[in-house]
């Protein structure tokens, strides 16, 4: 989870469990404000709302104490975020913390909490429509095993995801092509908050056709039907090359830390032939990838020579793939040091696809090779909100009564891209507003 931070002191608010050793061992780089705001602005070529990134910002470390405050446990998150350099773990890219036990601990540990508040979940159940008359929300109609029935209620929170699981609806806003993404996250996102709340007056708002997508594993599961799937990425890449099947480059695997370019180099590879491509490493930098390249699961290709590894590369054109690994190791400025916790400037020269940061010649056995397609985490457009109350808001502007959204379909904070762990931070921050803002206009009300 991103959030910014003005000091170390201030994170270890929320991390107060690490020990002298691992203080000593460790390097945060503050994070300010201006920082997050910065990365947000840029990453999204400063289409993002100014209001709701200003909220999402300033809000960011208040709302994750508020968590920790409830029994959310963080810890820092070695190993993808940190490379560790002159014996310290040294942090990059402005994310730093992660839940313990990561996407499965959050939920459980907030599941937990919410049981003990006396909150009930309905599992099985699907949210089929929002009623709606002339006071606003005053119900909710669903379905259970077949069977519908209406839950009354004067506040509704739409925390539902977004539509990245909807074939049809990626196809018809996303564009030709995205029907064979692979689905990374859960197959119930189909966006059945945004047609209800579009049905009853909502307003759509942020880039319907924009998403986030990650390189991901050719032979992973689409759907998240495999627990296992969120190992399935493979987001090394700036630590190697990219190759599609004319065994050409087409992406600059270093123009930025992995944290800014991961979320749309998986459009990337959906653009190329056959929807896959390769990522290309030696023996040099293999130790340092990301735990999921050395998950079982993990679909690997090894050589002791580069003719071999193109040999196993089924559909590569062979000569193109060997030419341009040539060139692109001859192309290296070697006098710059490679250093991956910084923007090191050590590229290439002369390349059509240039690489600003961390060349690496690709020249030492044993060679290894990862096939890569598309894989679609969630979908950037949403409604409109208020940015200070998580109220849903109509054509004309106005709130509709009882109605707030939070998380993944609000629209408006993400166009093109977006900075790694922004998402979670997102759906917590609007999520405590909308809920503060319910409790407040329901108490109004009565």
């Amino acid at each position: 989870m991103r959030a910014s931070y003005n000091s170390v002191e201030e994170l270890l608010e929320i991390i107060p469990e690490m020990s002298e050793e691992e203080l000593a061992a460790t390097q945060f780089a503050v994070y300010p404000d201006s920082a997050f705001l910065d990365d947000l602005a840029r990453l999204t070529e400063y289409r993002t709302d100014p209001d709701l990134a200003e909220v999402l910002v300033r809000r960011s470390m208040p709302t994750m104490k508020w968590m920790h405050s409830k029994g959310i446990r963080f810890i820092p998150q070695y190993g993808q975020y940190s490379y560790n350099v002159g014996g310290k773990a040294r942090f990059f890219g402005g994310t730093v913390v992660e839940a313990v036990g990561g996407g499965p601990g959050l939920i459980e540990a907030e599941s937990g909490q919410c049981q003990a508040a006396g909150v009930q979940t309905l599992h099985g159940t699907r949210a089929v429509r929002l009623l709606r008359d002339g006071s606003g929300i005053h119900g909710i109609e669903v379905e259970t095993a077949g069977v519908r029935s209406t839950i009354p209620t004067s506040a509704a929170i739409l925390a539902c995801g977004g539509f990245e699981a909807n074939l049809e609806w990626r196809t018809r806003y996303l564009g030709p092509g995205w029907d064979v993404a692979k689905v990374r996250g859960t197959r119930y996102n189909t966006g059945d908050g945004h047609r209800m709340a579009i049905e009853v007056g909502a307003s759509p708002a942020g880039q319907w056709s924009g998403c986030h997508a990650v390189p991901y594993d050719l032979n992973g599961p689409d759907g998240g039907d495999n627990p296992q799937y969120i190992e399935f990425h493979k987001n090394s890449y700036p630590h190697g090359i990219l190759v599609n099947s004319r065994g050409e480059r087409f992406f600059d695997e270093g123009a930025d830390f992995r944290p800014y370019t991961y979320a749309r180099c998986g459009r990337e590879v959906l653009a190329q032939p056959g929807q896959c491509a390769w990522q290309i490493f030696d023996s040099k930098t293999i130790d340092i990838l990301g735990r999921e390249y050395r998950v079982r699961q993990a679909t690997k290709i090894v050589a002791e020579t580069l003719e071999e590894l193109a040999s196993k590369l089924d559909g590569i054109d062979v000569p193109r793939f060997l030419l341009t690994v040539g060139e692109y190791n001859r192309s290296i400025d070697h006098s710059i040091p490679f250093n991956p916790t910084i923007l090191d400037g050590r590229h290439t020269v002369g390349l059509a696809v240039p690489k600003s940061n961390w060349a690496n010649t690709v020249d030492q056995a044993p060679f290894y090779a990862f096939p890569v397609t598309c894989g679609i985490t969630f979908t950037f457009g949403g409604l409109r909100i208020s940015p200070t109350s998580s109220r849903v808001l109509d054509d004309d502007g106005d709130a509709i009564p009882g109605l707030y959204a939070a998380g993944e379909i609000v629209g408006g904070l993400f166009y093109f891209n977006y900075p790694g762990g922004s998402g979670l931070t997102s759906g917590s921050v609007f999520g405590l507003q909308a809920g503060r803002s319910a409790v407040r206009d329901r108490l109004g009300a009565a």
